[in-house]
């Protein structure tokens, strides 16, 4: 799988905080559904792996916060750059030999059972743009806002909330 990160470690930082966010927030969330449903093993397990992912999140925000930190302007030209792209999580390839669908029906479930939704995205997306928009310069800024991607993040501010796990 190519994330589209170019070799730039700035661009792997960010698909990578992204992409722990998506493990842990999913995880968490079937783990919630099992146990509400009654598989307490299916449940304890879904916990584990997404506590796991919890600590790697941790670790790949910090990164992407300390690269804020010492050269904002990279940082947010780099968040729009992959904002652009458009962070394709590793499912993505799921094939079970048959359903050339499989994962557009496996996330259009987990998106109707609120395991992984566009929200989860949304909010993940305007968590870094609020970063980005503090710290970096009026001129990055407006390069970052240039195609609008940017700028639609940040208008979804007010219509997104912080979606936990369980």
């Amino acid at each position: 799988m190519d994330p589209r990160t170019e070799n730039n470690p700035y661009l792997g930082f960010i698909y990578t905080s992204f992409q722990e966010r998506a493990t842990f927030v999913s995880h968490g969330n079937t783990a919630r559904l099992a146990k509400q449903h009654g598989d307490i093993k299916l449940a304890q397990i879904c916990g584990t792996i997404a506590s796991d992912e919890k600590r790697h999140e941790t670790a790949y925000t910090k990164i992407v916060e300390k690269l804020f930190e010492v050269d904002p302007d990279g940082t947010v030209l780099s968040l729009a750059d992959m904002m652009r792209k458009k962070i394709a999580m590793p499912a993505h390839l799921m094939y079970d030999g048959s359903d050339d669908a499989l994962f557009d029906n496996f996330s259009a479930i987990a998106q109707k059972l609120g395991v992984y939704t566009a929200r989860t995205m949304r909010t993940s997306w305007n968590f870094w743009w609020r970063i980005g928009r503090s710290r970096s310069s009026p001129g990055s800024l407006a390069r970052a806002e240039g195609a609008g991607i940017c700028v639609r993040a940040a208008a979804s501010d007010s219509e997104t909330g912080g979606e936990s796990a369980a």
